[in-house]
C-alpha cells in the first residue's frame, strides 16, 4: 500500500492556499477597472475605513477606489509577513499566541523591518 504522500504529491502547500486557489478559480477570470465594481470583497480590511486613513494626509484629496483597494491590499500582505515572521518566534518558546516580544524579535532580526525598529515602544 502506497503512503498518502505517494498518492496525493500536491499537497504541499496551506489549506490556506489551497482555499484561495479555490476561490479564484470559482469566481473565474477578474475584471480590473471601472467595470470590476466594488472591491470590498476581495479584501480583508475595511475599504472606508482606509480611505478614510488615507484623506488624513493633507497631501491626499482624492483616492480612487483602485488606489485605496491597492493599500488595503498591500497592508494585509504587510500584516500576513510579519505575523508569519513572528510566528517562528513564538513557536521557539514552545507558544501559538503572538506576543509583542515575537514581533520585537521579528523586526530586530529581519532587515526588511529596519523601519520598524522602535515604533513599539
Amino acid at each position: 500500500m502506497a503512503a498518502p504522500a505517494e498518492l496525493e504529491p500536491d499537497l504541499c502547500g496551506s489549506e490556506e492556499e489551497s482555499r484561495g486557489a479555490e476561490a479564484e478559480e470559482e469566481s473565474g477570470p477578474q475584471q480590473t477597472g471601472p467595470a470590476a465594481g466594488s472591491h470590498s470583497r476581495l479584501s480583508k480590511l475595511p475599504l472606508a475605513r482606509i480611505k478614510a486613513l488615507m484623506k488624513t494626509d493633507p497631501d491626499v484629496s482624492l483616492a480612487s477606489q483602485e488606489s485605496v483597494f491597492i493599500i488595503a491590499k498591500a497592508t494585509e500582505l504587510f500584516v500576513e509577513m510579519i505575523a508569519k515572521d513572528a510566528l517562528v518566534y513564538a513557536q521557539q518558546g514552545k507558544r501559538k499566541t503572538l506576543q509583542r516580544k515575537d514581533l520585537d524579535n521579528a523586526i530586530e532580526a529581519i532587515d526588511e523591518f529596519a523601519f520598524l525598529e522602535g515604533t513599539l515602544d
